[in-house]
Formats: structure tokens, sequence, C-alpha cells
């Protein structure tokens, strides 16, 4: 008698809780291998695609395309054979997967597929109880055991609280909700077992807003009532509009974007370049031809390496600000991120080790990770972990910016079009190949003279490519 299993949402990792369904790759009545990927989902890292550790015939799939899931929830079920010298009862199914016609193994670098049992806290008294559900095929389902809600405490607003049995959240959903002054004890969770998610917490922090904004609203309109001369007159009529969820690769880039600007104390610097030397130092080293040649060398990587150098020099730029601790750690690499823009929005790779590698190399791995960013392949692991960010505006047509840190970083360097414009050359009037760079800077990490070194130094290495031969 075949068996049917159900393969839950397996944990992603970097402390991800939910994921959205992009794609599924399977129908209902497909049959499977073991490990084959089933469906493609979006988390506020990357796009990755799960593979099912069962073989069998696709019985049932859990939320359509577009559905966000908390993990641990049902993807899909998969009827498989029966085991050898099993009654088919499916009584103690599901306890290996390997006798069940699966794999046992677990999305390869995003941890195992069972994270809530290490959310709960099984009490002595309180025992596991096995549950199987009848679906319409009549083959039992085989779940894993689902345990007595225990009395646990969790840590809400820097307060332990103990109200009965309350559900815990991660530590990502505590912050967000400590951040925008959320009572978690007056949330219910949409997880299993109750269990809060991130999406509960934004609806209660949209519901704050909305409220606050309705109030405000209110107001506004009985000040106006009592001054009717000072009221406009036709006012139009509020338009249909678009709502567009802020969440994936988008939600987080909001999400970084809004943090730095609330706890980082920037400011910006700018300095114009002429890159004529640094265009010719360019083309000289493509015009290798021959087996010996190496890859062509874009003028991200000359920057990228330029940037390197100077972060040699001056170390506070290659940070990040411990608040809790009250500390400037300085970091002893350079891990180096550079802003790639994407059909899924934008995303910002990071180079490890830049200050080990050459400009071959830095533009090799640029050029590697451009491409698993173009086609939604990049892990979250190839997406967190910078320490410096390169930003080249320029490609976009515009001459100048003031970037945004990426946060928790302690800088970023934006560089804007490279145009042919007078400039005063050897004491002449010429036309030049010209660029502007901007510095973006966490004013916690150093001052301006600091900013300005770094930036000058940067300048003068577009501008004579030597100075970097003398300082390397």
């Amino acid at each position: 008698m075949a068996q049917v299993l159900e393969f839950k949402l397996p944990d992603l990792g970097e402390g991800l809780t939910e994921a959205e369904i992009v794609r599924w790759l399977v129908e209902v009545g497909d049959v499977v291998a073991i490990d084959q990927p089933v469906v493609e989902v979006e988390t506020a890292k990357a796009m990755v695609e799960v593979p099912c550790p069962y073989g069998g015939v696709v019985t049932a799939r859990f939320g359509e395309e577009g559905t966000e899931l908390p993990v641990g929830a049902p993807l899909l079920t998969v009827a498989v054979g029966a085991p050898e010298g099993s009654s088919g009862s499916g009584e103690d199914s599901g306890s290996d997967p390997e006798s069940s016609g699966g794999s046992g193994n677990v999305l390869v670098g995003y941890g195992t597929g069972a994270p809530a049992a290490r959310r709960r806290r099984i009490r002595p008294d309180r025992p596991a109880r096995p549950v199987t559900e009848t679906p319409v095929s009549g083959a039992p389902v085989v779940k894993a055991p689902v345990l007595e809600a225990p009395v646990v405490k969790v840590l809400v607003a820097d307060a332990s609280v103990s109200e009965g049995p309350v559900p815990v959240v991660s530590p990502l959903v505590r912050r967000l909700a400590r951040q925008h002054d959320i009572d978690l004890r007056r949330l219910a969770g949409s997880g299993p077992d109750g269990l809060i998610l991130r999406a509960d917490v934004d609806r209660a922090i949209r519901t704050a807003e909305e409220t606050a904004t309705a109030t405000a609203q209110t107001a506004q309109a009985q000040v106006q009532a009592q001054v009717p001369a000072a009221a406009p007159n036709g006012v139009a009529a509020a338009v249909d509009a678009e709502r567009i969820p802020l969440r994936g690769v988008r939600g987080a880039v909001a999400d970084k974007l809004s943090r730095s600007r609330t706890e980082i104390p920037d400011a910006t610097c700018w300095v114009d370049a002429d890159a004529t030397e640094l265009m010719a130092v360019r083309a000289a080293m493509n015009a290798a031809t021959g087996p010996s040649a190496g890859p062509k060398v874009s003028v991200l990587a000359l920057l990228a390496r330029i940037c390197t150098a100077a972060l040699a020099r001056f170390p506070e730029l290659n940070s990040t600000v411990d608040t809790e601790a009250r500390e400037i750690v300085r970091l002893t690499g350079v891990h180096l991120g550079f802003a790639a823009q994407t059909e899924r929005g934008l995303v910002v790779p990071v180079v490890r080790d830049a200050h080990t590698r050459n400009a071959e190399s830095i533009g090799a791995e640029i050029a590697r990770l451009t491409e698993l960013a173009r086609t939604g392949k990049l892990s979250p692991a190839q997406l967190t972990g910078g320490t410096f960010t390169l930003n080249n505006y320029g490609v976009f047509g515009v001459d100048g910016s003031t970037p945004i840190i990426n946060h928790p970083e302690a800088a970023m360097l934006g560089v804007g079009r490279i145009m042919p414009k007078p400039w005063v050359h050897q004491g002449e009037l010429a036309v030049r190949q010209v660029v502007q760079l901007s510095l973006t800077f966490d004013h916690r990490v150093c001052d301006g003279g600091t900013a300005g070194g770094f930036l000058r130094y940067v300048a003068d290495c577009v501008e004579q490519p030597a100075v970097l031969l003398r300082t390397v």
C-alpha cells in the first residue's frame, strides 16, 4: 500500500522565517525523483529551488504562486511505495526518510527541515502525540508528532514575559516589534501552533500607522471645518491606486535602506576626477592577446582594486558600529560589495577577501556574481557579509548621487558616468574623460578629514594609476 508523506518548507537559514512561492516546478500527478527540485521560492535574500527528499507521485500542493508561507508549513504531499516488511499501516512512517522513499537530505546550505522542534521546549508531563490525516486517496498522510503546547518564556522588549502558552518568535521578529513599539503579547500568530511571524508584526505596524494617519486626518478635517474659507475649492476626489506589497528582495531593500537612514548619521563628499589615464591603462591591459592574455578588465574592477588600496590606508572606513556596546569594530579583511540592478530589484553581491585579489581576479569574480544575480541564483551567503560597497550608478547615465550606506557598513563609494568634458590639463584647456566620485560615510567612525583623505586618494589613483603601483 502506498504511503503519502508530507514535505514541509525547510528552514532556509540566515534568520529567515518565511518564503514566497514564485513558481511550482511540478504538478499534482507528476512523478518526482528523490532530491528533485519541486518549487522555486523567494526569500528576503535570494531565489531558491527547494528539492523534495521523497520520490513518488505528487498528490497535493499547498499554496498558489505568490503565496507567502512560514517555515514548517506543508509544501506538498508525495505518495511513495510501502517499504519491504511494512504492513502499510503507516504507524511508524516518517521516522526514517530513507525507509520511506526519501533521501534524508536537507536543503544544502540552508539548515534542516524541522525548525519547529528548536522553537519549542517539551515538558516531561506533556508527551508528543502522533498525528495522521487521511487524504482523498485514502492513504494516510504521515506527519511529524505534534507537541502539546508547553509553557515557555519569550523575550519581549527586553522583558521576560510568562503568560500561559506564549509562542516563541525569532530574534529578528522581536527586534522589529521592539523598534515599532509593538506588544507581542497582544498579537495572534498566524504560523504553526500560533507562532508569531514577521508578517504578523508587519500587519500590526501597518494597523498602527493607519490608525495614526486616520487620527491626523480627522484632526485636520476638524480644523478645516472650523475655517472653511481657508479650504481650497474643487478638491479632487481620491483616485484609484495600485498597491504593491513590499516583500521579497524589494522588501528587504526597503527595510535596509530605512534602517540605514534611521540609525546612521551619514555625510557625503564628492570630487570630479580626470579618468583619462585610467581609461588608457584599461585599454592597454585589454589589448593583450594570445594564450597568456587574461580576461578583460572592467572599469568597475579597476575602481574596486583602487578601493581596497584606499581602505588599507584609511581602515576607519572598513568598519561597523556596535551600538549596544558603543564600540567601533575595525574589520581586518575587505569583503567588497557592488550594487547590481536586476529584474528582481537591487542586489549587492559580495566579493570575498577583495584585499587579497588583483584587478583581474576581482573582475572575474564580479562577472561571475553578476551573472548569478541576473539569473536570480545568488545564495544568501553571497549577498551578506560585505564591509564596504562600490556603487557604479554611471551605467544609468547619471553624473552624481548621494549613496545610502549599506547597513551595517560604514561607507559607500558612488561612481558617475565617465564623460568627455572641458578640463584644465597641464595648464591648458583640453577635452578629458571626467568622472564624479561620491563618498557617503558614517560620521561616527571618522571625521571629514579621514573621509576626504580616502576620497582624494581614490581620485589620485584614477587620475594617475601609477600612484597605486607606488603604494601596493
